[in-house]
């Protein structure tokens, strides 16, 4: 690792070497969200300096939290993957995304949604991914370029990266589906203010509405 230890003999000591440098958390973002090849990252995480995430995916293999498969047959292309160790990080990385969330309302100056960002935030909103077992509900959320899956069905809810065959409510939406999240734009003002556009039946976005949820935290300033 290229940074420094702590001196302490602490679990958080020890993740923080590990997961707090500059990009990691992303890179296990990316990752949490499924494999990817080299390429899928660089593309996913603009601004990243390609010598920095080799340095980082290969101190999370060393690390045994990071594993890569390596070409054969057609494939040309190395793919990474999170670990079963690297899987323990998923709900440290959600609690994480869930806090910082609690604190945006709004975008900062040329800050982009990401698939993985959105597919990890939907997730989030979530939560322990419970509902009624005769909910059997496909939604497909849109923001700008990028596309991310909901499925309610068979008491859980499921959620992904890209699109999904023959959704049940296409959710187009902006910045305020943030607000949304957060419960406070209720979906029939989201629907008539044109916060989101939807294709399908719109009693659906009720539904979705009401089941995912990332609130403001406490005292947050509204701007940042």
């Amino acid at each position: 690792m290229t940074n420094q230890h702590y001196g302490q003999f602490c679990g958080l000591a020890r993740a923080a070497e590990i997961v707090g440098q500059r990009w990691t958390l992303l890179i296990l973002r990316d990752l949490s969200v499924g494999p990817r090849r080299y390429s899928e990252l660089v593309a996913g995480l603009p601004g990243i300096p390609t010598g920095t995430l080799a340095s980082r995916l290969k101190e999370l293999e060393d690390q045994g939290i990071v594993e890569r498969t390596l070409p054969s047959g057609a494939e040309r292309s190395t793919v990474y993957a999170l670990t079963p160790r690297g899987e323990e990080l998923g709900p440290a990385l959600d609690a994480l995304s869930r806090w910082g969330a609690g604190g945006m309302r709004t975008p900062r100056a040329g800050e982009i949604v990401t698939t993985a960002s959105i597919t990890a935030a939907l997730r989030v909103a979530a939560g322990d991914g419970v509902v009624p077992d005769d909910w059997d509900t496909t939604y497909e959320v849109r923001v700008g370029d990028v596309t991310a899956h909901v499925i309610m069905s068979d008491g859980v809810i499921v959620v992904g990266a890209g699109p999904v065959e023959k959704p049940d409510l296409v959710i187009a939406a902006g910045p305020h589906i943030r607000d949304v999240l957060a419960g406070e734009l209720d979906a029939p003002t989201a629907i008539a203010t044109g916060a989101v556009q939807l294709e399908g039946d719109p009693a659906l976005f009720q539904r979705f509405a009401d089941t995912l949820r990332v609130p403001f935290s406490v005292n947050v300033p509204a701007v940042g």
